[in-house]
This record gives C-alpha cells, sequence and structure tokens, in this order.
C-alpha cells in the first residue's frame, strides 16, 4: 500500500511540473523574411492599326481592355464574343493599339500585377505615346478597371467602365486628373446598376471628371450597346494624360 501511495505521489508531482510549465509559457512574434515570386502564364491579342507600320516615327495610342467572366479560363478565341476584341474580328479598325489580355482561371479574379507587368512589356517593346495609355473593362473585367486605377493612379489618360463594381471608398484613391466614362444596365442582375451609382455621385461629389451612361431596361449585357458608341473611341483618342 506505502509502495502504491508513493508511486501515486510521484505521479501527481510529475503532472503539477507539467502543468506548471505548460502555464508558464508565452506566445511568440518572430520577425522574418521570405521572397515571394508570383509567374502568370497569360494569353492576348495586341491590335497594331494600319497606320503602324507606315508612320515609322510615330508613337500610338493603346488601349488595355479587359473581358468580363464569361470569357476566362476558355480558349483565347472566347475574347471574341465581346467588346473591341468582337468589333476586331467583325473588320472595325481603330487609330490605336489595343491590347486584350485573358484572365487564365474561369472562377479567379483578375491578377492585375500580372496585367500590369504584360502592360509595360507591350509599351516597352512597340511605339506607344506613354501619355496615351486608355482603360477599359466589362463585368468581372470592369471591376478590375477600377481596382488597377486604384492601384496604378497615375499610369491612364482615361477610362472606361462597363457594368462593374468596387467599394465606393476607393474613389478617392484614384487619379483626379483622369476621365472617366461608365455605362451600366438599370436592369443589371449580375451587378446591380446602384454600384455605379453610388461610385459616380462619389466621384462627382469630389469634384471628379465623370460621365454616366445609366442604359434604362438594359441589363448585364450593357457592353453590347457601350462599346459600338463610336463617341466612346472619339473620346478615348482625344485624352491625354495630364501630369
Amino acid at each position: 500500500m506505502k509502495r502504491i501511495l508513493s508511486v501515486l505521489s510521484k505521479t501527481l508531482a510529475l503532472l503539477s511540473l507539467v502543468f506548471i510549465h505548460s502555464c508558464s509559457a508565452q506566445s511568440q512574434l518572430i520577425a522574418d523574411e521570405k521572397e515571394t515570386i508570383s509567374v502568370e502564364k497569360m494569353q492576348y491579342y495586341l491590335y497594331y492599326p494600319k497606320e503602324y507600320e507606315v508612320e515609322k516615327d510615330k508613337k500610338f495610342p493603346l488601349l488595355l481592355f479587359l473581358h468580363g467572366g464569361g470569357e476566362s479560363g476558355g480558349k483565347l478565341e472566347d475574347l471574341k464574343t465581346n467588346g473591341p476584341p468582337k468589333l476586331l474580328a467583325e473588320g472595325k479598325e481603330f487609330p490605336f493599339l489595343i491590347l486584350a489580355p485573358q484572365n487564365p482561371y474561369q472562377k479567379k479574379w483578375w491578377n492585375t500585377r500580372a496585367v500590369i507587368q504584360l502592360l509595360d512589356t507591350i509599351v516597352e517593346n512597340n511605339r506607344v505615346d506613354l501619355d496615351r495609355v486608355y482603360l477599359t473593362g466589362l463585368s468581372r473585367g470592369g471591376s478590375a478597371a477600377w481596382e488597377i486605377a486604384v492601384q496604378y493612379p497615375d499610369k491612364f489618360a482615361a477610362m472606361a467602365v462597363v457594368c462593374g463594381m468596387t467599394p465606393v471608398p476607393y474613389a478617392s484613391w484614384i487619379n483626379k486628373n483622369m476621365p472617366i466614362w461608365v455605362f451600366h444596365g438599370a436592369e443589371d442582375k449580375s451587378i446591380p446598376v446602384t454600384e455605379s451609382d453610388e461610385m459616380v455621385s462619389k466621384l462627382k461629389q469630389m469634384g471628379y471628371n465623370v460621365t454616366f451612361t445609366r442604359y434604362e431596361g438594359v441589363g448585364h449585357n450593357a457592353w453590347t450597346q457601350a462599346y459600338t458608341t463610336e463617341a466612346l473611341y472619339e473620346w478615348f483618342i482625344n485624352q491625354k494624360r495630364l501630369k
């Protein structure tokens, strides 16, 4: 009996030490550093106006177009469904270069950093007027256009967003010297028109140069009318980045 009590006593003493030790353990905050590398494979279309090969000493404007979710993750040919790529496939000519990358992921957001890296590469290797680089996008691409305008406020001369969305507080981060044209269908069930209503209202309150085209009776496919608006491309070509 004494032996049993002795063993029990030692066991309880050991458990007490473990308990005391665990109670005295402290959390730790460690400072460290790790270099990360992100690689994105991105297919794209690049359109050159016919004047590009004729006027060898001229620098040309460039329009960056970001497609919607329906064209993500498929074949590059899918881009010809909507927007400027569709018009190009139908034979329309433009007075500027058009860069149309494809989001390689069907259900992921645009990798805006990869988009800008691609844009910078295209600009570096072509005769592009840095003061006349334009940005546009529809639906998910329109939302990405808002995001890019926030992240890279001094890169673009003008921006057109078609049925996109963005947090209203981001308004103050956009370059106040960059003209903006917003398009949205009043009956949009995918991205409610209130997304554009509220953002445009906020921008106007802050003194931004914003034009808003609100299509009554139109759903999510506001891009059909927006990108066939000839005045949009005339508006783009007349914009120049203010420094």
